[in-house]
């Protein structure tokens, strides 16, 4: 249980400090940014496959086209919340980023009950009605949807529930989504050498030593959050969950001085609210199971 505590935690921690990472790498287009954490990551997760001895296990994976397709979509998504943030963080938007992993845990409430048949209690449903107020009030006192907030909440609550779907392990899982990567973006970083914009090699070697590690830096946490979560129950693993966007939230106010109006603190309160309603609740319910809905055609 402390050992598995740890993990977690520390997997929270490490996407917690992501911020310090990307910054160090701002003279370097986001998109190249992650064409490296594409491409790295497969060096890095294809070293730990053949470590463990799981070649020709991933090797009959690939030849099942429907499973090739699934994480193929999942990569998409990835991607896509990959991307956001190393431009947002670097676009000196991380405060609002934080943001979107506050309301993660609840989107991805919200899409078991859409995509799963997963019910809720009646405080559960209260707190995601508070959180979206919250967002709804961003957007007409800011006078701009948070649209960085919600990309990164959807794409990964999207990446989850496709992922809690799907058949392969974490390792196995994260292994054929960097194959699905690695051709794209291969391809880009070639281009980029041949037009002689390429910042690898050709900046620092504080910056090259950064881009190779990226794939590095993205499987650890991963590896670590797969080894927690198997130890501990889900209503400690969604408590710790608010450690990264902490941290994140206290680097881009503190550290970066990001501007944060009384408007906007006022929307993040709204959704604090919220979270703390929610992880209340979860907690005093913990291990008591919710009545299923009535037949509908859906699983609980």
């Amino acid at each position: 249980m402390k050992r598995g505590i740890l993990y977690a935690a520390g997997a929270y921690a490490c996407w917690g400090f992501f911020p310090l990472y990307w910054k160090l790498l701002s003279s370097v287009p986001a998109l190249e940014i992650l064409a490296h954490r594409m491409a790295w990551s497969l060096v890095f997760v294809g070293f730990l496959v053949l470590v463990r001895g799981q070649i020709g296990q991933f090797l009959q994976v690939l030849r099942n086209r429907r499973t090739v397709l699934i994480y193929a979509t999942s990569a998409l998504l990835l991607g896509i919340n990959w991307y956001v943030y190393i431009w947002a963080v670097n676009a000196n938007h991380v405060v609002e980023s934080s943001l979107g992993y506050f309301i993660n845990p609840l989107v991805n409430v919200g899409l078991g009950m859409l995509f799963l048949g997963e019910r809720v209690r009646r405080w559960q449903a209260l707190a995601i009605g508070l959180a979206a107020i919250g967002v709804v009030y961003l957007s007409v006192a800011l006078g701009v949807l948070p649209w960085i907030a919600l990309a990164l909440a959807f794409s990964f609550g999207f990446y989850g529930l496709i992922r809690k779907t799907a058949a392969l392990d974490s390792l196995q899982g994260l292994a054929l989504e960097t194959v699905v990567f690695f051709g794209p973006a291969a391809a880009y970083l070639l281009w980029l050498e041949t037009q002689g914009t390429a910042a690898f090699g050709h900046q620092s070697w504080t910056v090259t030593l950064l881009l190779a590690g990226a794939g590095v830096v993205t499987a650890i946490p991963l590896l670590l959050f797969a080894a927690g979560a198997r130890q501990i129950p889900m209503t400690t693993l969604g408590l710790l969950q608010y450690i990264n966007p902490t941290m994140q939230f206290s680097l881009g106010v503190l550290l970066y001085h990001e501007p944060i109006s009384g408007a906007k603190l006022l929307g993040f309160a709204i959704i604090w609210i919220a979270l703390a309603l929610y992880s209340l609740e979860s907690y005093l319910h913990r291990g008591q199971p919710i009545k299923p809905a009535a037949a509908n055609g859906t699983s609980s």
